[in-house]
């Protein structure tokens, strides 16, 4: 009978031990990779309102028409709009870049423009509905 080392031992035990980890390792990796997969969708599946919020849109200045008060800057992308609002007179714009712009209430509203609280909001009032009386005439929605 042949006489079999200790070390041969060790290395059939180191062998079988090196064998299970990297089988379970390969179990792991494939578990993983099937739960990826479960989870992943092709953009050829997705609704498009799905696709929608992935997707982004390059805005240029030139894109929109721009309207100023006070330093304030009022950018308005509609042609309709854009164009009804131009007809307003420049203190009326103001009150709106303002409000709009800087979400400023109506008495500081009044302070930049000269006119009194109420005075801002009756005005206020008086440009929006004219405003939406003259896009609905022209066939804009809200």
């Amino acid at each position: 009978m042949k006489y079999i080392s200790d070390s041969y031992g060790e290395h059939c035990r180191f062998d079988a031990f090196c064998k299970t980890v990297l089988r379970n390792e390969a179990r792991t990796y494939l578990r993983d990779l099937g739960r990826q997969r479960n989870r992943e969708t092709q953009f050829s599946a997705l609704p498009q309102h799905e696709l929608d919020k992935l997707c982004t849109v390059d805005r240029y200045p030139s894109d929109s028409f721009v309207f100023s008060s006070h330093g304030h800057v009022l950018h308005i992308e509609s042609e309709l709009v854009a164009d009804a609002f131009a007809t307003l007179p420049e203190q009326e714009q103001s009150i709106l870049i303002l409000h709009c712009v800087l979400e400023l209430p109506d008495r500081e509203v009044g302070v930049f423009v000269g006119l009194s609280r109420s005075a801002v909001q009756r005005h206020r009032t008086k440009i929006l509905n004219e405003l939406r009386k003259n896009l609905k005439s022209k066939g804009v929605k809200n």
